[in-house]
């Protein structure tokens, strides 16, 4: 069964928290914009993690080099969690979740939808995309909206789930793809339509600023979303973890509340 997702609302020095979470990803951004018109040469050596077709590039551990370089310098007693390094300790009871390049399929084939996911657990966070320029982030202040440059955003209010945009992802594994299959295939007749970026951290940021109306994915990792649950929860979407079951890992759900009980209805596996 699936529960909701609740998180922190923005502390007394969210603004510093967002300032340096800014900085890491335009830092990690400007890298990774000038690697990927450069070409593939300046990305550099690509090699296979979880499966042949889970990659990880020269440029994705630079940029989170880029990222650990910003927070060692401006948060040197918090923890680190990056998607490329190994976890560092810290004593400030925070935890920076960091993905330096997510849509790493995208980025490598030259596909727009690729960004920079930086927060600060449960306190704040940004999504950047460098090449459109946006940078979304959370509040900087209590009841706030999220912005994206600066612009508050207006999430989208659908009155069914048939006028709805969905937005979702898939695994690497084939045997997790297969048993995300019949999910979307039975849910593609009851929504206005389905799409597939390619970026968790892109797609909750779209649910956000209502460019999507709801998300769901299975098997996303805390650096997928750790920026993205701040700014929906930030904008008033509904949010639930996921359980999964089977072939199945956990997932997240984001939604306009008007159709969040009837798409987690219809992508919660039963049992």
């Amino acid at each position: 069964m699936s529960a909701p997702l609740t998180v922190s609302g923005p502390p007394e020095d969210a603004a510093a928290l967002l300032a340096t979470a800014e900085r890491a990803a335009r830092a990690a951004g400007a890298l990774l914009l000038e690697r990927f018109t450069a070409g593939a040469e300046a990305i550099g050596t690509v090699s296979s993690k979880s499966t042949s077709t889970d990659l990880v590039s020269e440029a994705d551990l630079a940029a989170e080099a880029a990222i650990r370089a910003v927070l060692a310098e401006e948060r040197s007693a918090d923890a680190v969690m990056g998607e490329e390094g190994d976890d560092t300790p810290g004593t400030s009871g925070r935890r920076w979740i960091v993905d330096p390049l997510d849509g790493t399929i995208n980025y490598l084939y030259g596909l727009d939808a690729w960004c920079v996911s930086v927060a600060c657990e449960g306190l704040a966070g940004v999504v950047f995309a460098p090449l459109s320029g946006e940078l979304f982030a959370s509040p900087a202040a209590p009841g706030a909206p999220p912005t994206c440059n600066g612009v508050p955003l207006v999430p989208s209010a659908p009155a069914t789930l048939a006028e709805s945009l969905v937005g979702t992802g898939f695994g690497y594994a084939r045997e997790i793809r297969a048993a995300q299959a019949p999910i979307v295939a039975a849910l593609l007749p009851e929504v206005r339509d389905v799409r597939r970026a390619g970026s968790a951290a892109l797609d909750l940021a779209w649910v956000a600023a209502g460019r999507l109306d709801g998300y769901y994915e299975f098997g996303v990792k805390p650096w997928d979303i750790a920026a993205g649950v701040l700014l929906c929860a930030a904008s008033g979407r509904e949010l639930h973890a996921l359980a999964g079951g089977g072939a199945l890992p956990s997932g997240v759900l984001a939604a306009a509340p008007q159709i969040g009980a009837d798409l987690l209805a219809r992508v919660e596996p039963a049992g």
